[in-house]
């Protein structure tokens, strides 16, 4: 049976964490380059419909795209690799799978036969697996199976992978990543774990086609003859997955190991391009050699788990390169800040970013932060909560509403100066129900967000529930915050900033999303070029 889309499968073994996200990536990056289109789907074995109601300490950074889906953050490195939006179909978990066949099975469409996890829940995987090759729009298909190799959750999704393979056989391969780890006392690196998971794998019926060896020392010829002996590999499919200074390292050396070339072998496609990578190394280049440094402190409750805005330290390194600067991010927890320390804490800082986020913990800290920008003329970025918060901030000490709030954390404020959307106000589920995806948004002209992006018209990511109560909207611009930025249906107030300030920005999208390192975000680009002025004159 004969399929126009080739399916790559990325399966992880050892330990978690190997970084299947990046080498699934790196491998799309270099076929993109050679000339198919290609992208990357990520299937998530836990039972959360979505990440949207996780906490970021469990999980990181929620990831949102331009139809609305909340993801997992590895769709954040699948769309900077490769510089393509991705959709709901790019991420699948067991709970989207087994809410749709229950629902399946309760308007009767199984006619009463017993609903088992296979056929049913592997059918339905198999078919979710093929959703973006059906649509003809991509030669490849590579699809990055959550978890290791191992764990009880996973087993339905490798059962799926098992029966593709046997399905499509000259349309599917497996790529195992592993680790190689180092035994310091013996002075060698050793294969056996490699092997038992390669072994674990087997007994689910699947052999690896390419195995990719995590290791921090080179793997030689003679591990490498090892590993292809006992894992039923060729040798030129043993890769080498050295530790790298950066992740955005990993495409060139995955392509020095011939990762592309092995790929297209195995899935019986053409070599018949060179990848033409100097965009990519001009980057990597720029990114080890800056001219100069600036310091921009994020302000967050989430800090000790710097993935839970991973989108927006990707965005820094992108707005750097493009700045041939250096951006060190001092995190800074936003409940240990207050009046009294903000001085100390933020006084050396070129630019403050002040985070997005949920809930009262930590706000008093994020409009101390705020007010210090503001006053300092420090160059500033809020983003979501934190625009939410400069508008409080303004508010309270400008327009000397002692007392006013969001709604989120106070219901009753008597300055609502952020709302609940009308929208909102009748929904009780909270699983995806936010102002999720991407929506239009009209700059005002000769406003510092229209030069930075050097348009009229933009469309960005959302993703909340509140937002600027137009109510105070002439009482706020006749005092110098301006909105600089509406939704043309509705005149949400998407962006304020400040007239009277060098650079005092803040979206109730989130910019961060949209960074790419061929396509860096304007705004970022702008931010940290502001605050290496800043540094400049001060």
């Amino acid at each position: 049976m004969s399929n126009s889309t080739k399916y790559v499968f990325v399966t992880g073994g050892v330990t978690s964490s190997l970084g299947k996200g990046i080498i699934s990536a790196s491998l799309a990056k270099l076929l993109q380059t050679r000339g198919f289109s290609t992208t990357i789907q990520k299937l998530d074995p836990y039972i959360n419909v979505d990440p949207g109601t996780l906490n970021p300490y469990e999980h990181g950074e929620c990831f949102v795209t331009d139809d609305g889906a909340e993801t997992d953050l590895d769709l954040g490195h699948y769309e900077r690799f490769l510089d393509v939006p991705t959709s709901q179909a790019n991420n699948i978990t067991t709970g989207k799978i087994y809410q749709s066949v229950i629902e399946k099975e309760r308007k009767g469409d199984f006619l009463g036969k017993t609903v088992q996890v296979i056929p049913h829940i592997t059918d339905e995987i198999k078919h979710r697996i093929q959703l973006l090759g059906k649509n003809g729009d991509f030669d490849i298909v590579i699809t990055e199976i959550g978890g290791t190799i191992g764990d009880i959750e996973s087993l339905p999704y490798v059962e799926a992978v098992r029966q593709m393979m046997w399905e499509f056989e000259n349309d599917c391969i497996v790529i195992h990543l592993t680790l190689v780890p180092y035994l310091s006392a013996a002075g060698e690196l050793k294969t056996k774990p490699t092997q038992h998971s390669v072994k674990q794998l087997l007994e689910l019926g699947v052999q690896p086609n390419i195995l990719c060896c995590r290791t921090e020392h080179e793997l030689d010829l003679k591990l490498r003859k090892k590993i292809a002996k006992f894992c039923n590999v060729s040798m030129n499919a043993v890769i080498e997955a050295r530790d790298a200074e950066s992740i955005y390292d990993v495409p060139l050396i995955m392509q020095e190991e011939e990762l592309d070339k092995v790929v297209l072998e195995k899935l019986h496609l053409p070599i018949v391009s060179t990848p033409e990578f100097n965009k990519w190394k001009s980057f990597t280049k720029k990114l080890k050699n800056p001219n100069s440094e600036v310091t921009i402190g994020l302000i967050g409750k989430y800090v000790e788990l710097k993935d839970s805005y991973k989108s927006i330290s990707e965005s820094f390194i992108h707005a750097g390169v493009t700045n041939d600067t250096k951006v060190k991010v001092k995190w800074i927890h936003s409940e240990k800040l207050n009046d009294s320390n903000v001085s100390d804490e933020l006084g050396k800082l070129n630019g403050i970013l002040v985070a997005p986020g949920f809930g009262s913990r930590g706000i008093p800290g994020k409009i101390s932060a705020v007010k210090f920008a503001r006053e300092n003329k420090i160059p500033f970025l809020g983003i979501c909560l934190g625009m939410q918060c400069a508008v409080i901030e303004f508010a309270r000490n400008v327009l000397d509403f002692k007392d006013a709030h969001t709604t989120e954390i106070i219901d009753k404020t008597p300055h609502p100066v952020i709302n609940l959307m009308e929208e909102q106000k009748k929904i009780s589920d909270f699983g995806g129900t936010m102002r999720l995806g991407a929506y239009q948004c009209e700059l005002k002209p000769d406003s510092k967000v229209s030069s930075a992006y050097n348009k009229n018209s933009i469309s960005e990511r959302h993703r909340h529930r509140y937002e600027f109560n137009n109510n105070y909207l002439e009482e706020f611009e006749k005092n110098g915050m301006i909105a600089s930025g509406k939704n043309p249906k509705t005149g949400l107030v998407e962006i304020i900033e400040l007239s009277d300030h060098p650079w005092f920005i803040g979206t109730q999208f989130h910019p961060e999303y949209k960074s790419t390192v061929i396509n860096p975000h304007p705004l970022f680009v702008s931010f940290v070029a502001a605050s290496l002025n800043n540094k400049k004159e001060n």
